[in-house]
């Protein structure tokens, strides 16, 4: 099972999903802990929805409550993953933490993450990550972070918006397609670096579970430790927010672990067009060199 993150979310979302006994229960505290009504805002605020600070919270639980739907139909996933903010589904799905704990993280994490403004990212479509790497490095861009391995010929630069402009002229008279990402910031690069501080601070006090099914973690592309103590678990998560997005390797450590159907549990099916892509690509014959 895989969730989406930041990108996925638009108005209307979580729909009939919030009226399940499973959101019912908690309303009232989700409301509560957040300070407005997450149906309401989800529902019928898409100017808020588009920040960050509200994103996060609000695309955790409809990301969660789409989880807990497909469970209850009858989905039983051996393992999970989720893109940047959706491997808190993932961690929470796999049992390091109860739903309201992982709706707390994810407030703390949009709040530092919007703080950190002056930055901007952009989706080059077209080129692969590794000639983008040599040419951001030949052209001196080295302000300029790779945020996202999103698929083999998608991948997001993240850093200050100048130099994001200068990158853009680069690759599209190199023949690739960019497209701006309507974000308040340089999420996954160094400039989320004291974001990345305070928030090793609030995890502190944050106990986490043994995880009870496999996660695959966006820093590193592979599998959390089997019985991953606490400190591992909070360690990846502070470096998610200032580390690239490891898609793609996240993908191929799941395909080379035997998964053979992947289940999206959120609003609309971007990660699935992803896995579609990272899937080909893989099964397509190596080019001789």
């Amino acid at each position: 099972m895989i969730f989406p993150g930041q990108g996925a979310q638009k108005a209307g979302m979580g729909g009939e999903l919030f009226d399940l006994a499973d959101y019912a229960a908690i309303e009232a505290q989700v409301d509560a802990l957040l300070g407005y009504s997450l149906r309401q805002l989800c529902l019928h605020d898409a100017a808020r929805l588009a920040d960050t600070r509200y994103t996060q919270p609000c695309l955790y639980m409809v990301n969660a409550l789409h989880g807990l739907r497909a469970q209850r139909e009858g989905a039983a996933p051996d393992c999970y993953a989720g893109h940047s903010l959706g491997e808190y589904n993932a961690l929470h799905a796999a049992g390091a933490f109860d739903l309201l704990t992982g709706l707390r993280l994810v407030q703390k994490r949009g709040e530092l993450m919007a703080q950190a403004r002056g930055g901007a990212m952009t989706a080059v479509l077209g080129l692969e990550s590794g000639r983008i790497a040599e040419t951001l490095l030949a052209h001196g861009l080295d302000a300029v972070d790779i945020g996202n391995y999103n698929a083999p010929t998608q991948t997001v630069l993240s850093g200050p918006p100048q130099e994001i402009d200068r990158a853009t002229q680069l690759f599209e008279a190199a023949g690739a397609t960019c497209v701006r990402l309507a974000v308040g910031g340089a999420f996954h690069s160094r400039l989320m670096h004291d974001a990345a501080l305070d928030y090793a601070q609030f995890l502190d006090g944050v106990e986490f579970g043994r995880l009870q099914r496999p996660v695959i973690s966006n820093v590193t592309g592979t599998f959390y430790p089997a019985q991953a103590p606490a400190a591992v678990i909070a360690s990846l998560l502070v470096r998610q927010i200032v580390r690239p997005v490891l898609w793609v390797k996240c993908v191929r450590s799941l395909l080379d672990a035997g998964a053979d159907t992947f289940l999206e549990a959120g609003p609309g099916n971007v990660l699935t067009r992803l896995v579609a892509q990272i899937r080909a690509a893989a099964a397509a014959p190596a080019t001789a060199h």
